[in-house]
């Protein structure tokens, strides 16, 4: 790690705990819902771990400011300020991704959502292994759950702080299909 990065991610370090037991409580209550290891095991969750940072910045920024609402989120991350963002979501991308689907791949299912995922185009955005960059998200290895509810909202517009991307490129997409997507991003490493 260069000297210059190291210095960002001290500075970063220092703000972060400069807050004190706020910021500790801050991460536990972000753990208690999306895992102690960032990977989510609550239903309709979904994992932090291995998102990249500036999705986790823009998240946090967008249920703050409540242009993302979410009677858990938004009362969370009521005042909370910026260095303390960034310091959130430096912590959660840093943190090893796992894929947290339930059950086993069903073949049929696995292998319709990876033709649909190549048909809508879904790697130009999430990249090919579906990892995410910059601000958009991680879809690889989410929760299954989680994954269907938020094509479904995106799709219905019922996704406030939504990208009118998402709901163009699944207009008219079925909700069989959309759960056979949910399911094949779910099941990627």
């Amino acid at each position: 790690m260069g000297s210059l990065r190291k210095g960002r991610w001290a500075l970063l370090t220092a703000l972060f705990l400069s807050a004190g037991g706020f910021a500790q409580d801050r991460i536990a209550s972000c753990k208690a819902c999306h895992g102690a290891d960032g990977n989510s095991v609550t239903a309709g969750v979904p994992s932090l771990a291995g998102q990249p940072k500036l999705f986790l910045e823009n998240q946090m920024i967008l249920f703050r400011e409540e242009l993302r609402r979410s009677p858990v989120m938004t009362p969370i991350l009521a005042g909370i300020k910026d260095p303390e963002i960034i310091a959130l979501a430096e912590h959660f991308s840093k943190l090893p991704a796992r894929p947290v689907a339930e059950g086993p791949s069903q073949k049929e299912l696995f292998e319709k959502g990876s033709a649909l995922g190549r048909k809508l185009r879904c790697n130009v955005c999430h990249v090919s292994t579906y990892h995410g960059q910059k601000q958009m998200p991680r879809l690889a290895g989410q929760r299954e759950d989680y994954l269907n509810a938020e094509l479904l909202a995106y799709r219905d517009g019922k996704r406030s702080g939504g990208d009118t991307i998402m709901a163009a490129a699944l207009y008219g997409v079925k909700d069989d299909e959309l759960r056979a997507l949910a399911h094949f991003l779910s099941r990627l490493p």
